[in-house]
């Protein structure tokens, strides 16, 4: 058998390996030990195997026995996150035990079988947030993962049968059309209060805007960094001026209002309704007061 170096060999696995995977692919016991030595390759747990690049998040997992888990994993899909978690979250599936968790992390043993160095299936993920990370967190990741094709409809089902009853509702609301989690949190937290929202329509002149309330009122959500926001917002003046000779009002929230100052978002746009702004004064329920 040819030589073959352990690094090179966990390159081309993509992932950490164990020690027969690696055997496997033509590397000797001797030279995964010289590997370790040398630092060229990490050995998290007995028998487990790792480049030095490896996410510092997932050798932990790793060294327990178990993967990256719930916020933290669905970050590594790629997914809208809300906040990343301060403790460690692993996955154990249901190949862990007791002994080999992590005492000062926070656990899932949801159904399923841990991949070394991948994280959990898209809807294990969902599941975890679900019960760890509130409402709010989990439909927006939950939409994100529609919105990108994460989520297949036997995985929809799996968990929309796993889910708290009180919680499966989110899964028939939740959409794949949001272009961010803001919108999803927007559209959420509205409908809670009775308010329905028209997302990604067309206006006229304007283009597509995040939600239309009514006829007549625009909410657009902006979650672009700072100098993404300063170059575009000449753009965003223009559209809502726009917007405004055609008869529309537009509200448009940054990131930090919509995640964490809401009530005074919720507060400006019931406000808005109040006044009839979301109507055109041809609509039923316009009413013009006599000055």
């Amino acid at each position: 058998m040819s030589f073959i170096r352990a690094d090179a060999a966990l390159r081309g696995i993509g992932r950490m390996a164990r020690t027969a995977e690696l055997q496997r692919r033509g590397v000797s016991t001797r030279e995964l030990s010289r590997a370790v030595r040398d630092g060229e390759v990490l050995r998290p747990r007995q028998g487990v195997y790792a480049l030095p690049d490896t996410p510092p998040r997932m050798q932990h997992a790793a060294s327990r026995g178990g993967t990256i888990a719930c916020a933290e994993a669905a970050a590594a899909w790629g997914l809208w996150v809300l906040e990343l978690p301060s403790r460690h979250h692993i996955w154990m599936g249901t190949a862990g035990t007791p002994r080999s968790a992590c005492p000062e992390c926070v656990v899932h043993w949801d159904a399923g079988h841990v991949i070394l160095g991948q994280p959990p299936p898209v809807a294990n993920v969902l599941l975890q947030m679900a019960t760890c990370c509130g409402e709010d967190a989990f439909f927006a990741a939950l939409e994100s993962a529609l919105r990108h094709a994460l989520l297949s409809p036997a995985g929809t089902r799996w968990l929309q049968r796993h889910l708290p009853v009180s919680l499966r509702w989110l899964v028939s609301f939740a959409r794949a059309d949001a272009d961010s989690g803001l919108e999803s949190l927007i559209r959420l937290r509205l409908h809670r209060i009775g308010i329905t929202v028209r997302s990604q329509v067309s206006v006229n002149g304007v283009g597509e805007v995040d939600f239309v309330i009514g006829t007549r009122l625009i909410i657009e959500a902006d979650g672009r960094a700072n100098h993404e926001r300063e170059r575009e917002r000449q753009k965003d003046l223009r559209r809502d001026a726009i917007a405004a000779a055609a008869g529309f009002t537009t509200l448009r929230f940054a990131y930090s209002l919509i995640v964490n100052e809401w009530p005074l978002v919720q507060s400006a746009i019931v406000s808005m309704i109040h006044r009839k702004a979301h109507l055109a004064e041809s609509d039923p329920g316009h009413k013009t007061e006599r000055m």
